[in-house]
C-alpha cells in the first residue's frame, strides 16, 4: 500500500518500481564481496603474493563497509536520501570499474576499502526511502521481500562468480558489478521517479548515533532486530565447521539445511505483513522473539542428548529461520519509527550491529568447534535471549496492543 501522506503522490506501480530500484541497489552492494569470493584463491598466483595477505581483499571490504555504514548514516540529513543513494552508486561503479586495472594487490586491496564503502548507501538509504513510499503496513510488506531477496545473494552470488572467474577470468566480476550498478545509475538518471523524493528529511542538527544509542524504545526493536539476525548468521557462520568436523557430515548437509532454512524465512517475512495488520506489529514481534528463543532452546537440548546426526538439524533450523522471518520486517519498521525521523543512523546502526554480532560471535566460537554442537548451540541460545530480554525490560512505543490501520 502507497504512503498517501507522499507530496508527489505516486501510482501504486510507480512506488513497485521505485521499491524494485532501491532493492537492486541493496543487492548489488551486498553481492560485492560474494562475487569475487571465487577469485581470491587464484589471487596468490596471479599478483605474486601470499595467501594470508589476498585474504584482505575481503576484509578489506568488510572494513570500507563499517566506515560506509557510519558515514552514509550521517550524511543523509544534509544530502538528502534520493541525492545521496545516486552518489553511492555512482561511486560503487567507479571504484568496481578501477579494480579491473589494479597492478598489485595492495592497489586492490586500497580500492576494494573504497568500493566497500560505497557499497553501504543503498543499504542504509533503502529502508527510510521505502517508509516514504508505502505505508506501515506496506513498508513491513517491502522490507520483508527486500530481506527475503537478499538471503539469496550468498548463496548465488558465489556461484555466478564462479562461472564468470573460470570464463572470463578475476576482473570479469568487477566487471560486471560496474556495468550493473552504472546501467542501474544511468536508468535512475534518466528516469527520476525510479528514485522519487519520498522520505528526505531535514537536518536538525539534533540526530546523534549517541542519541540513538539513549533512545530506548529504539534499542528495544533495534538492537533485538539485531541480536536475533546476529544470532541467526553465527550459527550459519560456524555450522559448516561443526558438521563436518564433529558430526560425520558434509558439505552437502549444510547446503541442505541452509536451503530448507532459507525457504521458511523467504514464507515467514512474506507473511509477516499480513499478520500483523490482523494480531497486531507488537505482539509479532514479541511472537517472533519467542519462536526464536524456542528454537535455540530445542537446538540446545538436541546437543546436550548427543544424537548427532546432520540431517536432524533440518528438523530444527527452520524454526530458528522463521522467528526471524516472523519479526524482521515489524522490527526493523518499528525500529525506524522508534528513531524518531532518523531512518539513516538507525539503518547503519542495525546493520552494523548485526555484522558485529555475527563476526565477534563466530570468533568466539571458533576455539570450540571441536566440542561440538553444544557450543555453538549455547552461543546463538544466549545472543537470541539477549533479544528477548531487550524486549520484555523495555516498554514498547505504545502501551495499548496496535490496532489494525486504515491503508
Amino acid at each position: 500500500m502507497r504512503n498517501t501522506g507522499v507530496k508527489n503522490k505516486l501510482t501504486d506501480l510507480q512506488a513497485v518500481l521505485a521499491c524494485a530500484t532501491i532493492i537492486s541497489g541493496t543487492l548489488l552492494g551486498i553481492a560485492g564481496i560474494d562475487l569475487v569470493l571465487p577469485s581470491v584463491p587464484f589471487m596468490p598466483k596471479i599478483f605474486n603474493t601470499t595467501v594470508a595477505t589476498t585474504q584482505q581483499v575481503l576484509s578489506a571490504f568488510v572494513a570500507g563497509t563499517t566506515l560506509g555504514l557510519l558515514l552514509f548514516g550521517s550524511l543523509a540529513e544534509h544530502f538528502g536520501r534520493r541525492r545521496l543513494f545516486l552518489i553511492s552508486l555512482v561511486t560503487y561503479a567507479f571504484f568496481s570499474f578501477l579494480c579491473i586495472f589494479s597492478q598489485d594487490i595492495w592497489q586492490l586491496i586500497g580500492l576494494r576499502f573504497l568500493q566497500g564503502a560505497a557499497a553501504t548507501g543503498a543499504a542504509v538509504l533503502a529502508p527510510g526511502l521505502i517508509r516514504g513510499l508505502f505505508s506501515e503496513h506496506g513498508a513491513m510488506r517491502a522490507i520483508g521481500a527486500m530481506g527475503s531477496i537478499e538471503s539469496l545473494v550468498p548463496g548465488l552470488a558465489p556461484l555466478v562468480g564462479a562461472w564468470l572467474h573460470k570464463s572470463y577470468g578475476w576482473t570479469a566480476s568487477f566487471t560486471l558489478t560496474a556495468l550493473l550498478v552504472g546501467g542501474l545509475c544511468l536508468l535512475v538518471i534518466v528516469k527520476p521517479t525510479l528514485v522519487p523524493s519520498v522520505g528526505v528529511k531535514k537536518p536538525s542538527g539534533k540526530s546523534t548515533y549517541k542519541l540513538l544509542l539513549k533512545n530506548k524504545p529504539f534499542m528495544r526493536y533495534g538492537l533485538s532486530h539485531a541480536l536475533t539476525v546476529g544470532g541467526l548468521l553465527t550459527f550459519v557462520f560456524s555450522a559448516p565447521a561443526v558438521i563436518i568436523e564433529t558430526m560425520n557430515g558434509t558439505i552437502d548437509d549444510f547446503i541442505f539445511m541452509q536451503m530448507v532454512g532459507v525457504s521458511t524465512f523467504i514464507i515467514s517475512a512474506n507473511i509477516t505483513s499480513s499478520l500483523a495488520k490482523r494480531f497486531g506489529t507488537e505482539r509479532m514481534i514479541m511472537f517472533g522473539t519467542w519462536v526464536c528463543v524456542i528454537s535455540t532452546a530445542i537446538l540446545v537440548l538436541y546437543a546436550v542428548v548427543g544424537m548427532n546426526d546432520p540431517l536432524h538439524l533440518v528438523a530444527t533450523f527452520w524454526v530458528l529461520n522463521t522467528g526471524v522471518g516472523l519479526r524482521a520486517g515489524p522490527g526493523f519498521v518499528y525500529a525506524l519509527k522508534a528513531a524518531e525521523g532518523d531512518d539513516d543512523r538507525a539503518s547503519a546502526l542495525m546493520i552494523l550491529s548485526i555484522t558485529g554480532i555475527a563476526a565477534i560471535a563466530t570468533a568466539l566460537v571458533a576455539p570450540f568447534i571441536q566440542v561440538g554442537l553444544i557450543a555453538l548451540t549455547v552461543t546463538t541460545c544466549l545472543i537470541v535471549l539477549a533479544a528477548l530480554v531487550l524486549m520484555l525490560s523495555i516498554k514498547p512505543l505504545s502501551t495499548e496492543v496496535d490496532k489494525e490501520q486504515t491503508e
